[in-house]
């Protein structure tokens, strides 16, 4: 299977250093040419759980250089979501009728590229793979996770299995026949361990230290989940159950909800947020395909998401620069929503 990845960073570049060192026929695309030629004169090193590896030659181009006299089997995009968006348009001449492009998103990516471009170009994924970038060509895998790959109609497919197989060689690799279900608990945890973190510059373990963290995680979540399930999702678990004990209204679970609640600490709760890592290097953010997306369809299905508006529009004030992550965010949004938006608590 030939294979190209488009997107150099953590993700890119953990799979991509795994993948050559596995002997897969793997092509890079990278932003710019000065980009490909540091890439190609240091190599790929990864390290952390997997193992250690060094790729020293690695067929890497700009994305610009790449045109229809090449051709590959999986496209694989793992970029930030707008850059996905606007890429994908440009390589899908790239694939041969029964090649697939597999963007490694969070969110509506897929959906919206399936809808763009057709369901029969587009499979969906995610990853928990834990990957960081320490600095151009030097990755980190955090834990011991996988990419959870899949049709977005749902079932599991021959090209599906393919891809899997394929990849597998290099990472751990599994299907969904309920990607759609998985993504939004992804999204769920996106939505409020990730962005709520970065707000407030802490992990989930440190914010939920205080009763306004506790009560604004509770929010967005419920807010998150509710919209879920007005949609018909059919949610599948991932590392806990997506729905708390007792939802939406069985009070009488609340010590099962503070179990809960400590299983979720428990898988994220030391994570460094990515998006805080976006603030940090002065990047524009995912937010419109996290809790900006949950908020446009709540207002489109008349479901209260107060919350993950507030937080939207506080994100986009923190990428212009007029505001900045603080651990007092999760007092000012205690303050400000929980307390007007409590009628339906889990």
């Amino acid at each position: 299977m030939r294979m190209l990845i488009v997107g150099i960073g953590a993700l890119g570049g953990t799979i991509a250093a795994r993948a050559i060192r596995a002997g897969l026929p793997v092509r890079l695309a990278a932003r710019n040419t000065e980009s490909a030629e540091a890439l190609r004169r240091s190599g790929l090193r990864v390290s952390g759980i997997g193992g250690e590896g060094r790729a020293n030659a690695i067929d890497v181009a700009a994305i610009e250089d790449y045109g229809k006299g090449d051709q590959f089997d999986l496209i694989l995009l793992a970029t930030k979501a707008q850059d996905t968006l606007e890429v994908a348009p440009r390589v899908v001449g790239l694939l041969p009728p029964e090649g697939v492009i597999l963007p490694i998103q969070n969110g509506a990516v897929a959906r919206v590229l399936a809808d763009r471009l057709g369901e029969d170009k587009i499979l969906g994924g995610f990853s928990n793979l834990g990957a960081t970038m320490v600095e151009p060509g030097v990755y980190e895998q955090k834990n011991a996770g996988h990419l959870l790959i899949g049709e977005l109609a749902g079932g599991v497919s021959e090209r599906v299995e393919q891809v899997a197989r394929a990849l597998g060689r290099a990472i751990e690799v599994k299907v969904s026949s309920n990607l759609t279900g998985a993504i939004w608990s992804k999204l769920l945890i996106n939505c409020s361990v990730t962005t709520l973190g970065a707000l407030c510059s802490q992990t989930m373990r440190q914010y939920m230290e205080t009763e306004a963290g506790k009560k604004v995680f509770r929010r967005t979540y419920e807010e998150a989940l509710s919209v879920a399930l007005a949609i018909g999702t059919r949610l599948e678990r991932l590392a806990v159950d997506p729905i708390p004990p007792g939802w939406p209204s069985n009070f009488a679970a609340e010590e099962h909800y503070e179990s809960w609640v400590e299983a979720v600490i428990a898988f994220y709760g030391d994570v460094k947020p990515s998006m805080l890592q976006d603030f940090e290097r002065g990047r524009k953010t995912e937010i419109d395909f996290i809790n900006g997306y949950v908020a446009t369809l709540g207002h489109a299905s008349g479901l209260p998401v107060q919350m993950n508006a507030t937080i939207t529009g506080l994100v986009h004030q923190i990428e212009r620069g007029v505001l900045q992550p603080t651990r007092e965010r999760m007092n000012e949004l205690a303050d400000q929503t929980c307390e007007r938006a409590r009628g339906n608590s889990i």
